[in-house]
This record gives C-alpha cells, structure tokens and sequence, in this order.
C-alpha cells in the first residue's frame, strides 16, 4: 500500500477474506482518519472537503450539482449529456483548439459527466500548474461558449451513439426497462436523449440548461493534494464564485417502479438474449440500507461468491455472467440486475434468477454467507482510496449522500454489527414477494 492509502486509510479496518479475526478485533477504531479530512470555507461560503498530500506533486478536484438529465426539458433530452461533452470545447476567449491545447501542454485532465440526478466533474494536474488548471475549470464551468463547430461535432458524435444503441441488445433492455418503470417520469427518459431531441438542441438550450443548473448552492467540492487550506479558500471563490447563487431545478417527483410482475419480450435477431430485471429497493437515506447493501452483495454484487453467479453460472453453465446492484437515487430506489444466455436457455435463466430471489427472502442469507460477505466488504474498503482522485470522488458521494466525514471510521463497524437476524429482516422486506419488472431482448425460446 502507497503511503496516500497509509495516510487516508489510517482509521479503515483492513480486513481481507483471509484473516480470522473475531468481530471484537474487527472493530476496533484506530486513529480517526476523519481527522484527515478538513472542512475548508472560502471568503464567499464556499465549502470543500480537502484531505492534503504531500508526497505528490498532484491536485486532483471532484464536483457535483444536482440535477443531471433530470432537468432536461421534454423535447430535449440529452440536453445535460451534450452539455458536459462541450464544457471543455471552448470556454472564455478560448475556442475549442486554443482551450484544448492548454490542457494538452500541461498535461491537465479536466472531464465532466451527466447522470439522472447529478453534473459533476473532475480535475487533476501536476501541483506546478495549479493556477493554470483551476483557471481553465474555472472558465469551463462560468463562461462556456457552445460554439456552433464543436456543437455541431459532438452533436454527430452523440446521434452516432443513440444509432448504434438502438440496435444493441443491452441498449435496448435497458432504455425499455426505465421507460416502462418510470412511464411519464424524467427518469424513463434517456439521458443521452433521442435521435429527434439531440438534433433539436440549440446553444440557447444549452446555455439556458447551464444558468439554471450549475449553482453554488447545490455544490459539492472536494479536493485531494498538495496544497493547505489556507491556500485552498480563496482559490474555492475563484473558481465557483462567480456561478449563480441558487440552481433553478424542476423539481423531480418521487417515484416507484411500475410495471412489476411484467414481462416484456422485444424481439430482436441475436445469438443471445440480454434480461434486465429489477424491483423497489431502498433510497440512501433509509436506515435499512446497509444491510440491504449486504444482502445485495450475497445475492448478486459478490462477484464469483454472489448466489447468481454460483447457481446460474458455476452450477448450470446458463451464462458468462450474472449481477445485482442497489440503485439509489434522489426521487426512488430500486435492486435492479441482468444477465446474457443463449435464447433456449432464457427461460430457464429467468427461472432460476426469479427462485434465488424468493429464497432469500423466505429464508434470508446463511451464517457463513454473512460472514463472508462482511469479510469481503470490509476487507476491500481500503482499495477505494488507492489514488487522489478516487479519493475526491468517494470524498464528493459521502457529501451527496449527507454522510459526516466520521462515516469513514464508522462504515466498517455498522456492516460487522449486522446479525443474522438484520439481514434476514432486509431480505424478507425486499424479496418476500419479488415481482420483477423483466425486459428480455433476443429471441427466447418459451418466453
């Protein structure tokens, strides 16, 4: 382990599958590593979370706004994803080639993203070209231009995209699979938008997106490298100071999965049939989200030890793989998961996903399940934070999630505290009756 890990992971419990330790000596909290992470306040109100390292020449910054391809206006969808492919495509007194060609000479890494709830981006460069860099994220995120060339260039590069989605069999599961959860909700749309909605997008749309959505009062910062706090605050207002005080959100309505107990077959003329699968979970906040985290990973997030893997892969050879996951979000929560197999062998697949739920939900995981799975869970929590910018982006989820810095001393004592009976409660509140919404792409056979 580097000496980044050392510093930051001074307060995780490093417990990997092979130790035996009881759960007392699992437990028990080293120095806090909360205390490596420092609350810093610009001049202007401007909060990040800063852990510093020395050892590296390296600044890394994540952030985050709320909203996302939620705040697309119907007709635009794909309005928040265009925008993040052209923040860095001229921005300022730069055109896309001058704004590029700075980043290229300093070797600086800027990038940002759109998802259903959140904009967020990322900086990392060398510590000598911090001024620069902060300067060029600066006028990526204040004064962005959407030149009508660049725009036009990424606008092709997204429509190409939405073609070759649409005849893609996991594309396809997965935008049917949303659409018919979310009927009429800004979540069934596509966040890459349609054919017809990419190519209505206009500069003004873009810029009208941008005013409404990227504010001070929804932000999230967080930083990781050579640099002090004191140094830091006023560089915060430098950046982000001149952004709107408050975001203009639609607000997003809460939501719960329709379509459950449906089947949807779309057919399709491939080799094999792609299954997407999920039900109502749990949202972050919910106090039962830890052990639904764990039951989880029993089920379907473990990898090679998951119950899908074992009985769909390993036992009857159905498919190359198989998975689950809790998808948290601001407005729902669901367990959603898939798998590929061969058309003749889909029903079957189905059939045995659909079983494994409802025995771990009549029955709940085993003693020796749960203790692997907290073996596992807290064992790999340290390989989170093996670089600065996986750092700043765990650092950015815990602020998104309201989660206290001291969570990263606690996390790993609330997954050992769980009992057997915890997480059979949680498996029966989430399984005891599994009425999958299923979309099946391919051509199954006795589907």
């Amino acid at each position: 382990m580097h000496r980044a890990l050392q510093v930051l992971a001074a307060g995780i419990l490093m417990m990997t599958p092979a130790l035996t330790a009881t759960a007392s000596a699992r437990t028990e909290a080293p120095a806090s590593q909360a205390s490596r992470i420092e609350r810093v306040v610009s001049p202007g109100g401007i909060e990040a979370w800063l852990v510093r390292q020395t050892h590296l020449p390296v600044l890394a910054v994540s952030f985050a706004f709320r909203g996302g391809s939620a705040q697309d206006l119907p007709g635009r969808e794909g309005t928040a994803n265009l925008m993040a492919a052209l923040l860095d495509e001229g921005a300022g007194d730069f055109d896309s080639e001058a704004f590029n060609g700075r980043l290229q000479d300093r070797a600086i890494e800027v990038s940002f993203s759109a998802s259903r709830d959140l904009f967020s981006g990322s900086l990392r460069t060398l510590t000598e070209h911090r001024a620069e860099a902060l300067d060029l994220l600066r006028l990526a995120l204040t004064r962005p231009r959407f030149d009508t060339a660049p725009l036009e260039r990424m606008r092709q590069s997204v429509l190409a995209s939405v073609r070759r989605a649409s005849t893609n069999a996991g594309s396809i599961a997965s935008d049917t699979f949303w659409a018919t959860a979310f009927p009429g909700h800004p979540y069934g749309r596509r966040g890459a938008g349609t054919l017809d909605s990419v190519g209505a997008i206009t500069a003004a749309d873009l810029s009208g997106l941008h005013r409404r959505m990227l504010a001070r009062d929804h932000l999230k910062v967080a930083v990781v490298g050579d640099i002090t706090a004191g140094e830091l605050a006023p560089l915060l207002d430098m950046v982000f100071g001149s952004l709107p005080a408050k975001a203009d959100l639609t607000p997003v309505p809460e939501a719960v999965i329709a379509g459950t107990g449906q089947r949807r077959v779309i057919p399709l003329d491939v080799p094999q049939a792609t299954i997407s699968f999920g039900l109502p979970g749990l949202k972050r906040d919910d106090p039962d989200f830890i052990p639904a985290f764990v039951v989880n990973h029993i089920l379907g997030g473990g990898g090679f030890s998951s119950r899908l893997y074992q009985e769909v892969r390993e036992k009857r050879g159905l498919a190359y793989s198989v998975s689950s996951g809790l998808a948290a979000f601001d407005a729902t929560g669901l367990v959603t998961g898939g798998t590929s197999t061969r058309n003749d062998r889909a029903a079957e697949s189905l059939a045995v996903i659909t079983s494994e739920l409802q025995r771990l939900g009549a029955e709940g995981p085993t003693d020796l399940e749960l203790e692997q799975a907290k073996r596992y869970l807290i064992g790999s929590w340290a390989l989170r934070f093996e670089t600065s910018t996986q750092i700043a982006s765990n650092l950015i989820r815990l602020q998104l999630d309201d989660l206290p810095p001291d969570y990263l001393d606690r996390r790993n004592g609330l997954i050992d505290a769980l009992s057997i009976d915890d997480v059979r409660r949680v498996a029966r509140r989430l399984f005891g009756d599994p009425k999958l919404l299923v979309v099946v792409v391919g051509k199954p056979e006795g589907m």
